[in-house]
């Protein structure tokens, strides 16, 4: 097993843009149409109990799980805002195993709270284990370097430069300040930016202006990559999903 399809998805929560409907169901039924390997998901909820009285559809179990169920059979979730009535975060789904997961607390400030999901999954019957990591990072420029530089420092004390890397998300990186601080400490590569010569216009999902969503690789062929916009999925989510298919590199 080589190759590898991947997805990252900001799902807004299951709510459409403005919060107009429910989109949990439709958002389910199109990522499994996707048929990605690995799905990266920010704004993810674990429970809110409000909803679940007030909307009849709403899911039993939460939504990385409901997302989770009949395609990948294994799930990582990272609760980062936790409120009296729920809590939301970062999500890894996986059809091969996740050997460990780890969320780290990369919040700011108390306004925004926010965590790097690190998984680490075996990919066939590669010795290597592939680092895994789903990140949402702050609104602000300030908050995104730091949370930026806990990535950096984490990976070089977890992820040795000859294991696959995989770090995908939304950076809410309008201003395009990601790649001076992640492609030379840690070797990455961009996978829209490689393909293409810029990031992925992500948001928001009706007709993108902004690339807030990206994909880094390391130890990864980039051979494809595809946003997902307009009709239907302007009706599910405030971003568009971003696809990408990448080969392994032998060492």
């Amino acid at each position: 097993m080589n190759t590898l399809r991947i997805c990252t998805y900001n799902i807004h929560k299951g709510f459409s843009q403005f919060n107009r409907q429910l989109s949990i169901h439709g958002l389910r039924e199109r990522l499994h149409q996707l048929g990605a390997d690995l799905v990266f998901l920010q704004e993810v909820q674990g429970e809110h109990q409000h909803h679940a009285r007030r909307h009849l559809d709403w899911p039993p179990a939460p939504q990385h799980e409901f997302l989770a169920d009949g395609m990948w059979a294994q799930s990582a979730y990272g609760g980062n805002a936790v409120y009296e009535h729920g809590h939301h975060g970062n999500a890894i789904l996986s059809r091969h195993p996740i050997l460990s997961q780890a969320n780290q607390d990369v919040s700011d400030h108390r306004f925004e709270h926010r965590g790097l999901l690190h998984c680490t999954i075996r990919l066939g019957q590669q010795a290597r284990p592939v680092h895994c990591i789903c990140v949402h990072l702050g609104l602000t420029g300030g908050s995104r370097r730091r949370q930026m530089a806990a990535l950096v420092e984490r990976l070089e004390r977890l992820a040795p430069a000859d294991e696959p890397l995989i770090i995908a998300g939304d950076f809410n990186d309008w201003r395009h300040q990601a790649d001076d601080c992640l492609t030379a400490p840690l070797g990455v590569q961009e996978v829209f930016t490689t393909l293409h010569g810029r990031p992925a216009r992500s948001f928001p999902s009706r007709l993108p202006m902004l690339a807030l969503d990206r994909i880094y690789v390391r130890g990864f062929e980039v051979l494809h990559g595809r946003v997902h916009h307009g009709a239907p999925w302007h009706q599910l989510s405030d971003h568009a999903p971003l696809t990408a298919q990448l080969r392994l590199r032998t060492p």
